[in-house]
């Protein structure tokens, strides 16, 4: 029998010749995170990486670029199919594509109106662009005229669907997301108790940031790049809620706003900083991890107070300034401080080894949590939660309208005249959330986040009880979980469950 032998071949360097490649790519707009599309038979489109690096593509958030990118790929796909590339798409691929995408038997993966719009702005982003630039002679998405909100007339795809309610938004009440929270994250059983074996790994940030989402509202992108210099400080004055600021390039609407935290998350969000997150810190400076790290600096002192300004020195020992403010999420990976045993990130979300959590990877840990759910509360629920970041973000929103109007009609006994007094004064309950959101239009607001109410007259629901009962502000607390039950039971989408099936 011969004898197996290992041999190990001489290997070229990948990259030989090629010493420079970050100065090439950096000098075409190439940058980190950047999508590369490979056509199947292994070719790059050099017009579809211009379109990436050279168009207004190259600014949006990096969310986005990752959806449209898929987009792309279902559509270029289709067309490869029907053996075409995607600068030969004529009018009837794009409406031979959309029967397919959203009502052909012969796709088990059809979506709904929301999602094929997505999809089908991806898409009118890059044809406007090849038409613009005479890269495609004439754009396979048909347009249409109408009348905007003021009057003027705007151009939208005729393949827009009207059916656009998205399929993928849910609510949960509180007690709903606690439950998903102890059983998908903290590992308990249905019973409640800690399971056996349950190794609790990144427990304590996991449950941190999840609660952060839930109690502020705030995207996945927000939360997940924040430094530590952003988080509000605890005060010894017994507030609920501690406000912090946003900073415009990690935002959506690239405005800088406020948000709020709840002194519960803060407290758990500081012992995650002291805790898990101080030992990951530990084990990569014991590996001298943070010395190896490519574009690092190292910031020595934050001016400014509302407008803070971070001052910084590279490896190479060059000086710079950035505004808190236009820090977008990769340069603030790269960020540290200097302490004790040598750099710390300022990210406040680490890996275990010790390095920034990338935002996207969120997704996992949440899909995660929610299988969990399934497996363990299967078989005494017949709807075990499930959620995701941006379920979070809209069961705040939810939450937060109930809480105001309750506060409003309720706590506060307002005649209808104050009422109206009240909002001239403060704002109408649904603005507020809007401003929490930071939604530029309220109608975003209202139809897509807060649909399960768009439809009920919230003052019906808060009809009792009577605000002079003497034990109606100790009752508050549950007469707003008696309300998102209510809400519950008589709209689509919200998940909560009964009191006989579990208990939170």
């Amino acid at each position: 029998m011969p004898v197996r032998r290992l041999v190990v071949p001489e290997r070229v360097p990948v990259l030989a010749g090629w010493e420079d490649l970050a100065e090439r790519e950096e000098r075409t707009g190439i940058h980190p995170g950047d999508p590369i599309m490979l056509s199947p038979d292994c070719r790059i489109d050099e017009l579809l990486s211009l379109f990436f690096c050279r168009s207004a593509f190259a600014r949006l958030a990096m969310g986005t670029k990752r959806s449209y990118t898929d987009d792309y790929r279902l559509f270029f796909d289709f067309l490869w199919g029907r053996g075409k590339a995607w600068s030969e798409a004529t009018a009837d691929d794009l409406w031979d594509f959309e029967d397919w995408r959203t009502r052909s038997p012969r796709n088990p993966g059809r979506v709904g109106g929301a999602r094929w719009n997505r999809g089908l702005a991806a898409l009118t982003h890059l044809y406007r662009w090849a038409v613009r630039h005479g890269y495609v002679a004439t754009n396979p998405i048909e347009m249409r005229e109408r009348l905007g909100q003021y009057g003027e007339v705007t151009e939208t795809p005729a393949a827009q669907a009207k059916n656009a309610r998205a399929s993928n938004v849910h609510w949960m009440t509180p007690r709903m997301f606690r439950l998903w929270a102890n059983v998908g994250l903290r590992g308990h059983t249905a019973e409640g108790l800690v399971a056996e074996g349950w190794t609790g790994r990144l427990e304590d940030r996991n449950t941190a940031f999840a609660d952060l989402l839930f109690c502020s509202g705030l995207r996945l992108g927000e939360g997940a790049s924040l430094l530590t210099v952003e988080l509000p400080a605890t005060a010894l004055d017994g507030g609920k809620f501690y406000p912090a600021r946003l900073g415009r390039a990690v935002t959506k609407s690239k405005k800088a706003r406020t948000f709020y935290v709840s002194a519960r998350v803060l407290v758990q969000i500081e012992s995650y900083l002291q805790a898990g997150r101080a030992a990951a810190i530990r084990r990569a400076q014991a590996r001298d991890l943070y010395g190896t790290l490519p574009g690092l600096k190292i910031v020595t002192k934050v001016t400014g107070h509302s407008r803070k300004v971070l001052h910084w020195h590279d490896q190479h020992g060059a000086e710079g300034r950035t505004p808190l403010t236009d820090a977008a999420a990769e340069e603030r990976m790269t960020l540290f401080a200097p302490g004790p045993a040598g750099p710390e990130p300022m990210w406040v979300w680490l890996t275990e080894a010790g390095l920034p959590f990338r935002p996207a990877s969120w997704e996992n840990v949440f899909r995660g949590a929610s299988r969990r759910c399934r497996d363990v509360l299967g078989g005494v629920m017949s709807e075990p939660p499930f959620a995701t970041p941006h379920s979070a973000r809209h069961s705040f929103a939810l939450y937060m309208l109930v809480v105001l109007h309750h506060v409003m009609d309720q706590r506060l006994g307002l005649t209808p005249e104050e009422r109206r007094d009240y909002r001239l004064l403060y704002g109408d309950p649904w603005r507020m959330v809007q401003d929490l959101l930071g939604h530029s239009e309220i109608t975003t607001t209202r139809d897509r986040y807060l649909a399960p109410v768009a439809d009920l007259q919230l003052r019906s629901l808060l009809s009792d009880p009577d605000p002079d009962q003497p034990d109606a502000a100790e009752r508050s607390d549950d007469r707003v979980t008696s309300l998102l039950a209510r809400l519950a039971r008589e709209s689509e989408g919200i998940q909560d469950f009964h009191d006989a099936v579990i208990s939170s």
